[in-house]
């Protein structure tokens, strides 16, 4: 990937492995935009953003995703829109409008996606580094405890529960699993590392 032409960063990762943190200080290092599935499904929800509206988005200006984000003020900080997700959508409309939005913004700008089925989307992008990150199960028990205020079994049936959900949407969108090393330029545990390590390890990658 190189840094210095339009790039994507795309972030998969095991929920309780702080690979969402560390997607976020790679974009602040980076000086981009960071998105989640927070963030893009707000804005599907906040502004009705179907796929007919993209598709006439994109119609009317061909660098839509700019013209978009100027009209309604989104700043380079999108980590801290917080909308509530829209309950408007199947899951095939949401997968469908999603990857479009996605696609539309790494058409405009450098950023990097958390999640989203990014390594999948933007497979055939020019210029993109995909990569998963991964804990150790008592690593990720603890953070949910640490972080979420769960108990140890709470936190084992949240990961359980949300590592069965991603993988079963991943293999009906993709058919793949996430956890297809193939799939990815970099796989990364995030044993006895912290956020700050990994987030300098990629970057040292990078260059």
């Amino acid at each position: 990937m190189n840094k210095n032409e339009k790039f994507v960063i795309t972030i998969n990762r095991e929920i309780g492995s702080g690979g969402h943190t560390v997607g976020g200080k790679i974009a602040t290092k980076l000086g981009v935009p960071y998105y989640d599935k927070a963030v893009i499904q707000g804005l599907m929800g906040k502004y009705n953003l179907s796929i007919e509206e993209i598709e006439s988005l994109k119609g009317r200006k061909q660098d839509w995703w700019s013209e978009f984000k100027r009209v309604i003020g989104i700043g380079r900080d999108m980590s801290g829109s917080v909308i509530n997700e829209p309950d408007l959508y199947n899951a095939n409309d949401i997968f469908r409008t999603e990857k479009e939005i996605l696609l539309g913004i790494a058409e405009a700008e450098s950023c990097v996606v958390a999640g989203r089925s990014g390594f999948y989307i933007f497979q055939d992008h020019p210029n993109r580094l995909s990569i998963l990150i991964t804990a150790p199960m008592e690593q990720r028990i603890q953070r949910l405890v640490s972080h979420q205020g769960l108990s140890v079994e709470e936190a084992k049936k949240t990961i359980e529960k949300v590592d069965t959900s991603r993988e079963n949407y991943i293999k009906k969108f993709t058919g793949t699993t996430r956890y297809d090393a193939r799939n990815y330029d970099l796989v990364i545990s995030m044993k006895g590392k912290t956020e700050d390590e990994i987030a300098d390890l990629i970057l040292q990658y990078i260059g």
